[in-house]
């Protein structure tokens, strides 16, 4: 990341804020004076910057753990792409009605290793926003990637996706076209692809919209991302008829990492640089990236046949119910 980029905070990262702006003034005045040597005082607010920062990420509420992962400076899925793999080209279409801007894929190299790469892709500014639909998929997106991962599978190359939405279009013209029958599709298909599918919840991982490239061999969040049915505001807009309650809300799903984790719906937790991915886009991609080889590896030793096996048992285990005998 650029050494005086201009970053946004949030409410609760003021904190980190005022460090990072005392930080930012003595690197400037560093740079107009090169008389004076500012190096220990530079060293000293950096050390300060990163103890901050752990301290604030270390002790999140789950309602600032959903704002973190909605952070306009955190990294989306071609940033992961650029930094990771080499020779990444994009497909595009689903060869039915159009591309779909929301989701983008295609075959890249990672440390030599040929693999699919699909996922969720937001906007970087308003127009690109706009653009991308916010990063909610209409169904023409989920059938390209499907189109996509049944071409990995013709070429037995694994597939990994990057879930970041809010959830699916909602709108009159995706329901038309199919929404729910095209993220239900995926579901079914993905539960029987032939080759390993990982899947990394890299921000938001909302209802179907996270569904629809969601179910894989393994099944990774980033340390500061949430997974759940529902937004904590549309929840609060149903049980309570107002948004005010989102905090309460993101408390009651039990939507954070390491509550995924201890339900048994996915199946690691990959740290994130201290205050969050968007602090070092480099380092948050170093880690996943080495986290990805390790479980391609293991998968790879895996035949295909028992690897279908496990997933179909692992997906049937999930949940929690009572039988009641009659």
């Amino acid at each position: 990341m650029p050494q005086f980029k201009q970053r946004q905070f949030l409410d609760f990262e003021k904190p980190i804020k005022e460090v990072y702006d005392q930080l930012s003034q003595l690197r400037e005045m560093a740079e107009k004076n090169q008389k004076v040597d500012y190096t220990d005082a530079i060293n000293q607010l950096e050390i300060s910057l990163i103890e901050k920062r752990k301290e604030i990420t270390n002790n999140l509420t789950p309602w600032q753990r959903v704002q973190l992962s909605r952070h306009p400076d955190r990294p989306y899925t071609n940033a992961y792409i650029k930094r990771m793999c080499n020779n990444y080209i994009e497909f595009f279409g689903d060869r039915n009605v159009k591309d779909d801007k929301a989701i983008v894929g295609g075959f890249a190299q990672i440390d030599g290793q040929t693999v699919m790469l699909v996922g969720h892709q937001k906007g970087i500014n308003t127009k690109m926003r706009q653009l991308r639909n916010f990063g909610m998929a209409n169904p023409e997106g989920y059938r390209k990637a499907l189109r996509l991962m049944k071409l990995a599978e013709k070429f037995n190359k694994p597939v990994i996706t990057f879930i970041d939405t809010p959830g699916a279009f909602p709108g009159a013209e995706a329901e038309m076209r199919g929404q729910g029958e095209a993220i239900a599709r995926n579901i079914y298909e993905m539960m029987r692809l032939k080759v390993p599918v990982i899947c990394v919840i890299i921000g938001e991982g909302a209802s179907g919209g996270a569904l629809g490239i969601g179910v894989g061999d393994r099944v990774l969040m980033l340390q500061n991302t949430w997974y759940t049915v529902i937004s904590p505001e549309n929840c609060s807009s149903i049980l309570w008829r107002s948004w005010e309650k989102k905090e309460v809300a993101a408390e009651q799903l039990k939507l954070t990492p390491p509550d995924m984790k201890s339900f048994g719906l996915v199946d690691e937790i990959v740290a994130e640089p201290y205050g969050g991915a968007h602090w070092n886009y480099e380092e948050a991609a170093e880690t996943l990236k080495q986290t990805l080889l390790k479980l391609l590896e293991e998968l790879k030793k895996i035949p295909a046949d028992e690897r279908i096996k496990q997933r179909i048992e692992k997906y049937s285990r999930m949940g929690f119910w009572e039988e009641i005998e009659k």
